[in-house]
Order: C-alpha cells, then structure tokens, then sequence
C-alpha cells in the first residue's frame, strides 16, 4: 500500500517550497503572500529506494481571525486521520506563534508520527533562535532551509525508515483483478458500481460527496470476478467543502495505490477536469492501468461524429501517455457498463503480459534496423538487445554502447513500437537503457 505524508503549518512558513523540493519539481506556485496554495497539491517522491505520496496541505481561505483558525484546525484533523506520517512545518525566521502552539496541542494527541520541521533555519544565527521550537514537545525535531534543500536528507531518511520494504505476497499471482473507480465528485462513480452488482451497494444521491469511505465490493457474475473499489467524492452538504475536498485527494490516491486498474469516471457534459488530469498522471506514473469512461453520454446531443471528435480531443489532454481505451457509458441507463469491465479485465491482462526475448529481439531489432538512433557527437548508436524485466510494470531494457545519448523522440518510438507489436493498451510501459 502506498505511504502518504502530509505537510502542515500555518500559512507562510514554506509549505510550498518544501512540496516543491520533495518532488524535485516546481509544482506548487510559491509566493510571500500567506494562502496562496487554493488546491490540494499532491503527488509522489522517491528517497533511498522507497516512494511514498505527498500531500500539501495549503489553501486556507482569507476570513476574520477566527474562521481562519478554524479552517487551519479542520486541516490539520483531516491530515492526521488520513495520512501515515505528519510533517508539521513552523518558521524559524518568526518563531513560535499561538497558531503553531495551537496545531501542536492537536498533533501532540495523534498516534501518527509527527516531524516537527524547523524551516528556513540558513544561518547559524537562526540554528539558535530554532532551538525555542524544541518548547512545543516533540520527539521528532529537524532543521532545514527548504529552499536550498539544507537538512531535508536528514528528514528523509528519518521518514522513509517507517516505510516498510515492499513485499510480495506469496498469493499476490492469485490474487483477485483490483479496479478503483476514480473521478471528480457527481460524475456517477457509486451509481455506476450499483448498476454493476445489480444493487443499492451504495448511497447515491445528487448531492457531490456522498460517500464518504473507499467501499471494497466483490464482484462475480457473468463469469467475471474481480473487486471494485468506489473512491470517495466526500463532500458532504452538511459541512463546508472546503476543507473535506482534501479528504477526495487523500483517498482517491490511496485506492490508486491499491488498485492494479484505475477506472477513470468523467461527466460527458463537463469533460475532464485538471485535477482528472493530475490523477491520471500519477497512476501512470505509478505504473497502473488506466482506462477512461465517459459517464452521462445519455445526455450529449449528438451526430455522426460526436463520439469520435470527443475521444480525439480527450487523447489531446492525456498525452504523452493516450494509449488509452475510452468508453462512454451511461449508468443511470446501464448503457455500456459491462463492456467497460470487459475492457479493464483486458487492461489487467495486458499490465501481466510477458514477452519472450525470442520475440522481442526479432521484433524490435527490426523496428530498429528499419529507423536507427540519431548520430550523437559522431557515434552511431548500436542497439545489439532487448530483453523484457521481471517487474510488475511492463519495462524493457535496451542494451547499447551509448545508452545516455538516447533522446525522447528516439524512445517515444521505441515505445510507439511496442504498443504497436504488442498490446500494451491502456499500461504505462518503462523504458531503460544500458551499457551493453
């Protein structure tokens, strides 16, 4: 299962900037203004070997001091609830407030590990004034400039020592298929797994967030058998969704992390939204297959080619990776929805397959012989073999003499001809090169 890490603090303490140096990519937008992180930003880092998910935590809403406290206050809940591990960042440059006391009274009661954070300690003059921090009682205190990353190693070997080693289950072969069915709240994620079993498995209703946990259905009819997981919308009418929409990302990541097949779910009328993309992008990323459903198809108005010119536009925002199979179905009507499963056993199928390097080279070697590499500072590049590796996402290995003057249009068709020879729809595939 998937390790997830949540970075709290008040606003202006560097949230953002520590996200951003986790990931080592400037995906967050930094700014001195406090609050300017309005979306949950989310996404995976990788330390010693071990990945785990990473979740910012910004975004409190501008009000009178009170609500702001009470927004701050229901974030940090949600985070110690929802997620394995706490990075609790305080300021070093302004030292300890009411606000970070406050935070700490409710992280000190958590089971959950908390790293108590000391950002923006650059100088050694701010290496004492940090010391004060120690005052708020936990066990778990590291200094860092997040900025320039100084002390953020530290912090990561200290975080990445909870993660355990990723074991193989010895009836992980037998295992049942796992499909997460994912999508913003409304698109008809829980009325589509009631139109699948036949039953009011979940609460449907038209108010966005409904359900509120990952619900495991076990699904066999029709000679098919696998498990459903419905992810939540989680917004629930009676709460400000603000603040629970953090609960969607958290859960909707985790049900990627267990799945081996992610359903995508989107509302034909308003299509697919950023944080769809974002979310399909990390389950590639994470090696998962994917698939697209276009849900409420019932309600386009329609011509020869409405289906077609939509899916183009769809492969349009998911590139690079649009090998991807799209079926628009309707759950209220029950219009397509077994062929959707039919279509994700095939993607499951196609994430297991193996080919033998008997095939591969006689394949490949061809494709290569018929469009070589680019010449590199007067090298020909030479790829003598290609052998698929032992992981549970398709990776191939190409053995040659330069493997680091490989650029990405050369591997773009390498993969295009693997998906081409072999089926590999709707699977991110990996590509290595090495020294042959």
């Amino acid at each position: 299962m998937g390790f997830t890490v949540a970075i709290v603090g008040r606003p202006n303490v560097g949230k953002s900037t520590l996200f951003n140096r986790l990931l080592e990519q400037r995906k967050a937008i930094v700014d001195d203004v406090s609050g300017v992180t309005r979306d949950r930003q989310y996404g995976v880092s990788d330390w010693n070997g071990k990945s785990f998910n990473v979740i910012d935590t910004g975004g409190f809403v501008h009000g009178s001091e009170d609500v702001f406290e009470k927004e701050i206050a229901k974030q940090v809940l949600i985070a110690v609830e929802e997620a394995d591990a706490i990075l609790f960042l305080v300021d070093a440059a302004t030292g300890v407030t009411h606000l970070d006391e406050e935070m700490a009274d409710v992280l000190r009661k958590s089971v959950k590990p908390v790293f108590l954070t000391v950002n923006k300690v650059d100088n050694p003059e701010r290496m004492l004034d940090a010391t004060e921090f120690y005052s708020l009682g936990f066990e778990r205190v590291f200094f860092i400039a997040s900025i320039s990353g100084s002390g953020t190693g530290e912090l990561l070997d200290a975080l990445t020592e909870l993660i355990p080693e990723d074991k193989k289950e010895v009836e992980e072969k037998e295992a049942l298929p796992k499909f997460a069915i994912i999508g913003q709240p409304n698109v008809g994620k829980s009325s589509l797994l009631n139109a699948l079993v036949g039953q009011e498995r979940t609460i449907v209703s038209n108010i966005a967030g409904t359900t509120r946990d990952s619900i495991h259905t076990y699904y066999n009819l029709f000679q098919k058998e696998f498990i459903l997981i419905d992810t939540a919308g989680i917004r629930r009418k009676s709460r400000v969704h603000e603040d629970l929409e953090f609960y969607s990302v958290i859960r909707a990541i985790k049900a990627v992390d267990e799945a081996d097949v992610c359903l995508l779910v989107i509302d034909a009328e308003k299509g697919v939204t950023a944080q769809d993309l974002n979310i399909f992008s990390l389950a590639a990323r994470k090696g998962k297959g994917l698939l697209l459903l276009v849900n409420k198809w019932d309600l386009i108005e329609k011509d020869t080619n409405t289906a077609r010119d939509y899916e183009q536009e769809l492969k349009k925002r998911l590139a690079p990776f649009n090998d991807v199979p799209i079926i628009f179905i309707s759950a209220l009507k029950k219009t397509r929805i077994f062929k959707a499963m039919e279509t994700a056993l095939e993607v499951y199928e196609n994430r297991k397959r193996k080919v033998s390097t008997a095939q591969l080279n006689d394949i490949m070697l061809k494709a290569i012989q018929a469009h070589h590499a680019p010449v590199v500072r007067g090298h020909s590049i030479k790829i003598k073999f290609v052998t698929q590796l032992p992981t549970e996402v398709p990776s191939f290995a190409f053995f040659c003499n330069f493997p680091d003057d490989i650029k990405a249009p050369y591997k773009n068709y390498l993969e295009n001809q693997l998906r081409k020879n072999f089926n590999f729809r709707g699977v991110p595939v990996r590509l290595f090169f090495r020294k042959k």
